[in-house]
């Protein structure tokens, strides 16, 4: 179903570091992915831990689409602003996005 949350990543200056709080927390593991400092969630929820940076200082969470182009379109006629879509090979496709008040979130079209 379009606009559920189907993943989230959770931003970290130290991404170990972040790993080792949020499994004592809840009890996650995580996994490298890409071989980048990119730390795949396992135990919870579907996302991800990955480096802080100018575009990610918060938590971002992706919603679900069937049609991630028309989903762009349409966050544009809303007054909100789409950055252009970027195939993840294996993975799908996605979009960063804002909608009409600035708020960051992005798109996610599976494979």
């Amino acid at each position: 179903m379009s606009g559920e949350i189907n993943w989230l990543e959770l931003p970290a200056e130290d991404t170990a570091r972040a790993g080792r709080f949020y499994g004592q927390l809840f009890g996650w593991r995580t996994s490298p992915f890409g071989g980048q400092d990119y730390h795949i969630i396992e135990g919870g929820p579907a996302g991800a831990i990955a480096p802080k940076d100018a575009e990610l200082t918060h938590p971002r969470v992706y919603f679900h689409t069937v049609d991630i182009d028309a989903s762009a379109r349409k966050v544009a006629e809303l007054g909100g602003k789409s950055e252009d879509v970027q195939a993840i090979p294996g993975v799908g496709r996605i979009a960063h996005c804002h909608d009409d008040q600035g708020t960051p979130f992005s798109l996610y079209e599976p494979a």
